[in-house]
């Protein structure tokens, strides 16, 4: 079966709200405007690709860098929704994963109208089903 695109986006810029309300205070210094521009860029360059059997994540502005999560390395999801992201309606999904050199990944300011937690569930647990794999904790 090949591999398809469930969702593929950006975070949203509301986590960079308090950078874009001190440079619009102080864009007489001129320095805070590249700083909130910078950070607006690093923003919308950061995409997100959740697959039917991968999580990528792309980020850069000039130079490209993805790192690639195999969905059967996933162990845990937790949603945290901040208070000021509860009000704009935006989250943080935190993957915990057995990856060796990515045990966590932060997807930041993820619209909830996405539902994109449930969606990568549902994806992790069809990819374990049709590789027949399952995750065993040894402490």
């Amino acid at each position: 079966m090949a591999e398809e695109t469930v969702w593929r986006g950006s975070s949203s810029q509301a986590k960079n709200l308090g950078i874009f309300i001190l440079a619009g205070l102080f864009c007489w210094l001129i320095v805070p405007i590249f700083i909130a521009l910078a950070r607006y860029l690093q923003t919308k360059n950061k995409i997100y690709e959740l697959t039917t059997e991968r999580l990528k994540i792309t980020e850069g502005v000039f130079s490209k860098v993805t790192d690639t999560l195999e969905l059967y390395r996933v162990k845990d999801l937790e949603q945290q929704q901040p208070f000021i992201y509860r009000t704009l309606g935006v989250e943080n999904i935190v993957v915990k994963t057995s990856d060796a050199s990515s045990p966590t990944i932060l997807l930041e300011a993820i619209p909830v109208a996405v539902g994109l937690a449930d969606k990568l569930r549902n994806n992790v647990e069809l990819i374990r089903a049709q590789k027949r794999v399952r995750e065993i904790d040894i402490e």
